[in-house]
């Protein structure tokens, strides 16, 4: 009986997550509140816990990058970027990915490679470069970006005090430990993606589309503003951004509470609050705006699938906790990198790397996966790239023109799998050797 009630509630919380899923949007969040009402008011279970230190995060950062966004802060980041790809358009396959990694790692979000997915692919092909190639590695870059950047809703989970950050791991272990690992990854990546597919000049897609005339229309551009309030804004941000990570190496430098360095996550929340504040006061940016642009409707997004698939799955595992551990545990305590399959798997059903991490670290730290392992198998969360659904990747399809960039007949053979798979694997691998060596 035990047995099968243990099935039918993970059942339950499986079919949540792939109803939330499938709807998209905060659907994921809803579903997994349902989640709850069912393993609590029909099973019987107790709540589990709630994710409110992550939560509160995640609002106080993206507050701060959408009112970044509203004082055209990020249009200025995007600006900048694109002179760097001007200026050496020959090494675009391997800048690109540079470029949109460190735009993400900066803002915390990937949502700014939108804005370069058509320079990129219009400056490779200018150049004779199938688009492919940047194009796919660089979209992947911009979600890696976010499993190490200090002020991205991934970084903030992990550092929350039920996950790493109540285990010793703090800001300077993970920028140790992920920047290197990133960067080896994006590079290798680069490297291999340099080679794959024909030429552009050989392409029949590319060489059908010039014979229809596709390519006489107006180039794609990108806004030029350069106002002296975005520049401000932008320091303003990074201002806060740079506060975020001394606090995080040096809790010596924080207020003292109780005898102890006030926690990093209330740091986090009154560090960016009062950037969001500096960045509206020197930006002059319209607060409204801030609530209507794509950065703060993805945090929000993000928030509400914590709040109900976290707690769903937190409810779910406390109630069979003894179960769980006894029968899996003895697997990642022989091997506990083999933790970056399940990680991996459910990124591709939660489509958040935050929602993933804050729903499966608590199970790793339960099975006794030791927390530096679970800090180099982070970048396992970006496997929503698998499919090829996700924002970023639809519309990295759209901008390239020459129709290089593309999903394949069996859907999961798309442009987006090698360079994916590529960096997962590289910087997981090189994180563990890092923490090895350092630690």
């Amino acid at each position: 009986m035990a047995t099968l009630l243990f099935i039918l509630q993970l059942l339950t919380v499986l079919a949540m997550i792939f109803i939330g899923a499938r709807v998209g949007s905060i659907a994921l969040g809803i579903y997994g509140m349902v989640g709850v009402f069912i393993l609590v008011f029909i099973f019987g279970l107790e709540p589990g816990v709630i994710p409110i230190d992550v939560m509160l995060i995640i609002v106080s950062v993206i507050t701060a990058s959408a009112a970044l966004q509203a004082a055209g802060g990020l249009d200025y980041m995007v600006g900048q970027a694109v002179r760097i790809l001007k200026k050496h358009p020959a090494q675009i396959t391997f800048l690109a990915p540079l470029v949109t990694w460190l735009l993400t790692f900066l803002a915390g979000t990937a949502h700014t490679c939108y804005a370069l997915q058509p320079i990129i692919a219009e400056i490779a092909r200018r150049e004779g470069v199938r688009p492919e190639r940047p194009l796919s590695v660089a979209t992947i870059s911009a979600s890696i970006g976010c499993t190490g950047s200090p002020v991205s809703a991934a970084t903030a989970a992990i550092l929350s005090q039920q996950l790493l950050g109540g285990s010793g791991i703090g800001m300077s272990h993970i920028l140790l430990v992920t920047i290197p690992a990133c960067l080896i990854a994006i590079l290798t990546a680069s490297t291999v993606q340099h080679f794959v597919g024909k030429p552009l000049d050989e392409d029949p897609e590319y060489q059908r589309r010039l014979r229809e005339g596709l390519f006489e229309k107006e180039e794609v551009k990108v806004k030029s503003e350069n106002s002296p309030y975005q520049r401000r804004s932008v320091l303003a941000f990074l201002f806060g951004v740079l506060l975020v990570v001394l606090f995080g190496i040096f809790p010596e430098w924080r207020p003292s509470v109780g005898g102890k360095p006030l926690d990093m996550g209330t740091v986090i929340e009154i560090i960016m609050m009062s950037t969001a504040a500096l960045i509206l006061l020197v930006g002059k940016a319209d607060v409204r705006q801030a609530v209507r642009g794509n950065v703060f409707a993805a945090g929000m997004n993000a928030m509400i699938s914590i709040f109900g698939v976290a707690w769903m799955g937190s409810t779910f595992f406390l109630g069979h906790q003894s179960a769980i551990v006894d029968s899996v545990g003895s697997v990642f305590s022989a091997s506990p990198l083999l933790f970056a399959v399940p990680l991996f798997l459910f990124s591709i059903m939660l489509f958040s790397q935050a929602a993933t991490t804050r729903t499966l670290y608590p199970v790793g730290l339960a099975l006794g996966v030791p927390p530096l392992v679970l800090l180099a198998v982070f970048p396992a969360v970006n496997g929503y790239f698998f499919l090829p659904n996700y924002p970023t990747e639809v519309a990295a399809i759209g901008f390239d023109r020459t129709g290089t960039t593309r999903i394949g007949r069996y859907v999961v053979n798309h442009s987006f799998q090698l360079a994916g798979f590529i960096t997962t694997v590289v910087s997981i691998t090189v994180g563990y050797l890092i923490t090895i060596i350092l630690y």
